[in-house]
């Protein structure tokens, strides 16, 4: 009983808890003990306080009985990466460096999460810093695989049946990869789109928050809850966010229209990827094609790379220039290294690329709705000492576009391979709705 309603959506549970069916506490019980009997294995989590987490579902359980509104995620429990502050939770980067941190107060998204009466029941693992260094956890789907990263906990807690939603963030393929990899919808919104007030900022025009949830609407459901404007994050912006959830259901008023753009990194893929993929454009008949990126757009990943190590350099150097060797990864010492040799006439103009490359691809969308193309390289390599490959996902974190990763693929190996879908700036909610379009459209092949 316990396992099929850990089972249950977020969308699901939320309609059976607030037509009294189910109790938070059931229902927060139930993910409980899907952990307990999963995470010796998969070791999704960094911290978890049970008693806590049943403590928050009894309270508001006792809130609805009191007769009280209820939010959109009454119940609901989130997992939340560990670079995200949490009050009740200690928040560490994956990092020794920040062994026992307790933050005084939650991130914006963690507060807004509890205003819609979400349940916070734990801190999923991080890589070290959100990079490179992989943490603890394994792949739902083959143990000896990576989960990717480098929110790794996040989405393997939801691919194992967990938690319904979790929070991860990608400064370059770090909710798209690993939604590939463990087989769950993902969405990297557009930069700006929800707020990252009390998240471990590694590079500001790099950063974004991105869900992970079980079904397109959940993912949604979870946009329409933390999208909006927040003063402690000056790239977000006081405009009417839309309804996510409503846009995503509507059919769209024509078929929509998708290009397959291989990027300058096409070759990189596996070869079973780039047959997958071309085969996928082919069954869309009229309704796909084939699109090319100018060659200036093969600039793009060092420019990325600048800005990235650059960033890194400035926010982290300090930090992991007080510990000693051993408390940090040669990887990350590294970056660090790289990103102070910058030259600033270098690293101004990678981020001016930026500009030039997103008005180059705008055109694209006059004939188009939506862009495919893989969201990994190919399936989760068996290792555990690498996270993977993000070269897919570093084009379209650099332009701060959104992008969605689709588990609707399967590679040979028969591991989940995620199709990445992604739409013009700050045109989300037309991009879920064109993501449920191509979902009907290949059920029908």
């Amino acid at each position: 009983m316990a396992e099929s309603l850990a089972s249950l959506t977020a969308t699901e549970a939320h309609r059976e808890i607030t037509r009294g069916a189910l109790s938070a506490e059931e229902y927060v019980t139930a993910c409980l003990d899907r952990i307990e009997a999963l995470e010796g294995d998969v070791r999704a989590f960094a911290h978890i306080d049970r008693a806590h987490a049943l403590r928050q579902a009894r309270d508001l359980d006792e809130w609805r009985r009191d007769g009280r509104p209820t939010g959109p995620l009454h119940g609901i429990p989130v997992a939340i990466k560990d670079i995200i502050d949490t009050k009740d939770y200690p928040t560490e980067y994956g990092s020794p460096l920040f062994k026992g941190r307790r933050p005084r107060e939650d991130a914006t998204v963690v507060a807004k999460l509890r205003a819609a009466g979400a349940v916070i029941i734990g801190k999923s693992v991080t890589t070290e810093f959100a990079y490179y260094q992989p943490g603890p956890t394994r792949n739902p789907h083959d143990l000896e695989r990576t989960p990717g990263g480098s929110s790794s906990g996040s989405a393997a807690a939801v691919a194992a049946g967990m938690v319904p939603l979790a929070l991860g963030s990608q400064t370059n393929g770090s909710v798209i990869r690993p939604a590939s990899f463990c087989g769950v919808f993902a969405a990297k919104p557009t930069h700006g789109t929800i707020s990252r007030g009390g998240v471990l900022e590694l590079s500001r025009t790099l950063d974004h928050i991105g869900v992970f949830a079980r079904t397109l609407e959940d993912t949604a459901l979870l946009l329409d809850v933390l999208a909006g404007y927040d003063p402690k994050d000056p790239d977000t912006r006081p405009v009417a966010t839309p309804n996510f959830r409503a846009t995503a259901a509507e059919p769209p008023p024509l078929p929509p229209k998708f290009a397959l753009v291989k990027t300058p990194v096409w070759e990189k893929a596996e070869p079973a990827t780039r047959e997958i993929f071309e085969e996928l454009i082919s069954s869309l008949g009229e309704n796909g094609g084939v699109a090319d990126l100018p060659e200036v757009f093969s600039e793009a990943w060092r420019a990325h790379q600048i800005i990235m190590s650059t960033d890194m350099a400035h926010r982290l150097g300090p930090v992991v220039d007080r510990g000693n060797e051993e408390a940090s990864s040669q990887r990350i010492r590294d970056l660090i290294a790289e990103g102070r040799n910058t030259r600033a006439v270098d690293y101004l103009a990678a981020l001016n690329l930026r500009f030039r490359l997103l008005a180059g691809l705008m055109p694209l969308f006059d004939f188009y709705d939506a862009v495919i193309t893989p969201a990994s390289i190919g399936s989760a390599p068996k290792s555990l000492d690498s996270t993977g490959d993000p070269v897919f996902c570093t084009l379209w974190t650099f332009l701060g576009v959104p992008a969605l990763s689709l588990p609707i693929l399967q590679a040979p190996d028969g591991m989940p391979l995620g199709l990445q879908l992604i739409g013009p700036p700050n045109d989300d909610a037309r991009l879920l709705r064109s993501a449920r379009a191509l979902i009907e459209m290949l059920s029908k092949e």
